[in-house]
């Protein structure tokens, strides 16, 4: 009864925001209207539809079009959206969000309970492809429509509140235009021109070159001040910087880490080092049949052992990151520090990877170019310090992001790599968004565990932790489950990186959301 009350108040706190003004979309200092803002960024998206999102910047862009029930500030705390506020049964198995009324989606369709419904049932659909629903189809039973203005979610057992809100912030669930999802048409299962409520409508992708969004002169909301914003894709940080300095880019995302100072100091240009929860990882293939000793939780220590994080982090990374000490940043809610360090120790390295006749073996390992801060030349550090301990690695080979996340993101039996360089920021601050690639079920095409990881006690404490109502406990479970996973070494653990926006003076109103999301929604001339 004491746990359900205290729910029940940290409920009383989310709501009272919804009677306020929404503090993740910051208005600008001026009323000044703008043309085109043009921001570049460094990947191109593998598919801008909603439900199929599996990369962050990409997510950021279709969320200007596509707006969810609730929504992560720039504090990092959850909001109402779309739903304007919600409640939950007494064993809290219904939940039901009352919906914001004069809402339309931005081909004129009426936003309501039923527009819900039908998104919601598509991205939990066990027929379709949702890398990021996580274990939200295992605990939702049913969402029904109860009038026009209100949404009951029905589930199987209690879950966690921030487990559940948290999720439903997530561009994955976002919700569409019903007309254009319908169930037995191509965009049912992909949907590319994706058509929402948010402030911005996606008028364009030209493959691999820019997405262009337009105000959409009927949202709800705050309008924003560009007419239009162009996303450009620049995958070379150098040639994003030179954008920027001609004026032809007035925002870029991850310029090189050597020239910050420089950017700070020019007057005509500002810098922001937004606060960041990704980690970057080598992902290793632990049921690996190409190379099977990768299976031995000795020879995946021994990858940890032999690689210099502090210097990568110093040299390549000029610093713009810290060492990981534990599976996940410590931003999150459940982060609990490692006891036992993998602290630069080649001479260990070679004596677990001798121990576990693995001396001279060979590694595949791929790298992307332009979507991490210096990715490429930190995979190119990590394979030097692999090779001084003996291993023979062959790589790392690159390759545009499409195709990147088409090679990876696959079922162990059809993978072609031992290791690949991949980051990941949880879409909310909570360990359950760490844990989905940690899940041994949520291997791709389900999730995206691309090291296929599976352990039984770690699936467990997950799938406790989720529904465990007691923030002490829930924490405990998560910190049990790190330790387990952080022993298990089903990655080499890299870096906590942080998040360099940089973008010109004559613009203002560029922000962020803590989980690595730029927003230039409410930028305008200065």
């Amino acid at each position: 009864m004491r746990q359900r009350l205290l729910t029940v108040i940290a409920l009383a706190g989310v709501l009272v925001a919804a009677c306020g003004q929404s503090t993740s979309t910051p208005s600008p200092s001026s009323s000044k209207q703008g043309g085109t803002l043009t921001v570049a960024i460094g990947v191109a998206p593998d598919t801008l539809d909603p439900m199929r999102q599996t990369t962050t910047t990409i997510q950021n862009i279709v969320q200007m079009a596509v707006e969810t029930l609730v929504q992560v500030n720039k504090q990092g705390q959850l909001e109402p959206l779309l739903a304007t506020s919600w409640s939950h049964s007494s064993d809290g198995t219904t939940w039901t969000f009352t919906l914001r009324k004069g809402v339309k989606f931005s081909d004129g369709e009426p936003f309501n309970a039923q527009a819900v419904v039908t998104s919601i049932d598509r991205a939990l659909d066990p027929t379709n492809v949702c890398p990021l629903c996580g274990q939200m189809p295992k605990f939702v039973q049913s969402v029904t429509a109860t009038d026009s203005d209100h949404v009951q979610f029905t589930l199987n057992q209690p879950v966690a509140t921030n487990f559940f809100l948290g999720n439903l912030s997530g561009v994955q669930f976002g919700i569409l235009a019903p007309n254009t999802i319908q169930k037995g048409t191509p965009a049912y299962k992909d949907d590319e021109h994706p058509v929402g409520t948010g402030p911005y409508i996606l008028q364009e992708y030209v493959s691999g070159d820019h997405v262009t969004m337009v105000r959409n002169p009927n949202y709800w909301g705050k309008k924003p001040a560009y007419k239009e914003q162009i996303i450009k894709i620049v995958p070379t940080a150098a040639t994003r910087e030179a954008l920027l300095r001609a004026d032809q880019a007035q925002v870029i995302l991850d310029p090189p880490t050597a020239d910050l100072p420089s950017l700070e100091s020019d007057p005509n240009l500002k810098v922001l080092l937004a606060p960041d929860d990704r980690t970057i990882f080598i992902s290793l293939d632990t049921v690996s049949t190409s190379q099977p000793l990768l299976q031995k939780v000795e020879v995946r220590q021994a990858l940890n052992y032999a690689v210099n994080k502090a210097a990568i982090v110093k040299g390549t990374l000029y610093g713009a990151a810290v060492p990981m000490t534990a599976p996940m940043a410590p931003s999150l809610f459940g982060y609990c520090k490692m006891p036992d360090q993998y602290n630069y120790d080649p001479a260990k390295a070679k004596q677990l990877l001798q121990a576990a006749g693995a001396e001279g073996m060979t590694l595949k390992l791929i790298s992307p170019t332009g979507r991490y801060i210096q990715d490429f030349q930190a995979a190119e550090n990590v394979a030097s310090y692999l090779r001084q301990v003996g291993i023979n690695v062959e790589g790392p080979t690159t390759m545009d992001w499409p195709t990147y996340i088409s090679t990876i993101n696959v079922p162990p039996d059809k993978a072609t790599t031992d290791a690949g360089l991949l980051g990941w920021a949880p879409g909310f601050l909570d360990a359950s968004q760490q844990m989905v690639i940690f899940d041994g079920p949520l291997q791709p095409p389900k999730g995206l565990n691309t090291a296929y990881y599976n352990n039984p006690t770690v699936n467990n404490l997950i799938s406790e932790a989720a529904t465990q109502l007691n923030t002490t406990k829930r924490a405990a479970e998560y910190c049990q489950a790190e330790k387990i996973i952080w022993n298990d070494a089903p990655w080499i653990f890299l870096w906590v990186q942080k998040f360099p926006i940089a973008y010109s003076a004559k613009v203002t109103g560029v922000s962020y959301v803590p989980n690595e999301s730029f927003n230039t929604i409410y930028a305008a001339p200065a």
